[in-house]
């Protein structure tokens, strides 16, 4: 199979179980589902900002052009990355695979919902950390994400990871 494809099978991987898992949470979340007690929930929320909220307090039109218009230039961007990168750098094609599947996967909600659906609840109550987040971060809480969100960033995360291996070691290009 031609490994372009086999980027594009990944992407269209990824959004589809995004998808899939807000439609689940959506109809099957009413109210938070304990996964690991005073660590991780399942609990529902909508969000019509960007990314942790930003922007969500923004009047439409404005909002709505921006956190529309901009991802759909960047899901361009990103295919056509994703088809010029070369075959050897696998962590920055499967990086932006994953940017693409939750780039397009959050775009759809905002088409199509107006909003975002995030369900993924992440949180220590554990009191000696819980004080330490809360007075350091201002919240023991992390904002509520999803799969798409996920997808973003692993990717970008592999898209670094393909940097620094493309570096040098020792210096050794100051050799020359």
């Amino acid at each position: 199979m031609n490994p372009r494809v086999r980027d594009l099978i990944l992407a269209a991987g990824w959004l589809v179980a995004d998808q899939a898992t807000k439609l689940w949470a959506n109809s099957q979340l009413a109210s938070p589902l304990t996964i690991i007690p005073g660590l991780f929930q399942l609990s529902l929320s909508y969000n019509t900002g960007a990314m942790f909220g930003l922007l969500a307090t923004w009047p439409d039109p404005w909002r709505s052009v921006l956190l529309t218009g901009i991802p759909l230039i960047a899901v361009v961007a990103v295919t056509a990355l994703l088809w010029r990168v070369p075959l050897t750098d696998v962590y920055a094609r499967v990086g932006l695979a994953l940017i693409l599947g939750g780039a397009v996967g959050n775009l759809i909600d905002r088409i199509f919902r107006g909003y975002v659906v995030d369900f993924l609840d992440v949180f220590c109550s554990y009191e000696p950390i819980a004080g330490f987040l809360l007075r350091v971060f201002g919240s023991y809480r992390w904002p509520t994400f999803n799969l798409a969100d996920t997808g973003l960033t692993c990717g970008a995360v592999l898209l670094a990871l393909e940097l620094f291996r493309r570096q040098p070691a020792n210096g050794a290009a100051k050799a020359e």
